[in-house]
């Protein structure tokens, strides 16, 4: 990984002494990135992407600075799920009224008006919850098709499948 020379003259100055580099907010370069969620297991993208958003990917990561990404994510749609997830699994949400808990399943939600709701729950769940994380998740965009309105920011086509045989399934 190509890493800034000003960023390595601050770290090893020419001195012999032992002090810790701490990141600033000033060190950290955001990058963009579109993942193809067709035919990638929820779980495995979520994770990768998740980590992306961190900033764990990074040299220079540090847990209380955000260092991380922009992912765009389309076709979250096609997105696959293993198993009897797709009818079993069930999403809760409460309305605030008294017994106003609404129950849904994968199924319902990809026939309806928003199927990338699957995958932004998958990887805010991955995140961690607190105003950190909601920052974070400001840097993920969803998209149930195949176009974005992000090419002006020429993002790097990221390829999950193809990092292990298991991130991609056939429809089961």
């Amino acid at each position: 990984m190509y890493i800034k020379t000003e960023f390595l003259n601050k770290l090893f100055d020419g001195k012999k002494n032992m002090t810790t580099y701490a990141t600033k907010p000033s060190d950290i370069e955001r990058k963009w990135y579109v993942v193809d969620a067709e035919g990638v297991v929820l779980g495995r993208l979520a994770a990768e992407v998740a980590k992306i958003l961190r900033g764990k990917h990074k040299p220079y990561f540090v847990p209380n600075l955000d260092c991380g990404d922009y992912v765009i994510v389309i076709n979250a749609e096609k997105v696959k799920l293993t198993g009897k997830k797709l009818t079993d699994k069930k999403y809760f949400k409460h309305t605030g009224w008294i017994g106003g808990i609404k129950e849904t399943n994968p199924t319902r939600i990809f026939a309806g008006f928003h199927p990338e709701q699957v995958v932004e729950k998958a990887v805010e769940r991955m995140i961690s919850r607190n105003p950190m994380g909601r920052q974070q998740m400001t840097k993920l965009k969803v998209y149930a098709g195949a176009s974005h309105p992000h090419s002006a920011q020429n993002p790097e086509v990221l390829d999950i499948a193809t990092r292990n045989p298991k991130n991609k399934r056939s429809a089961l």
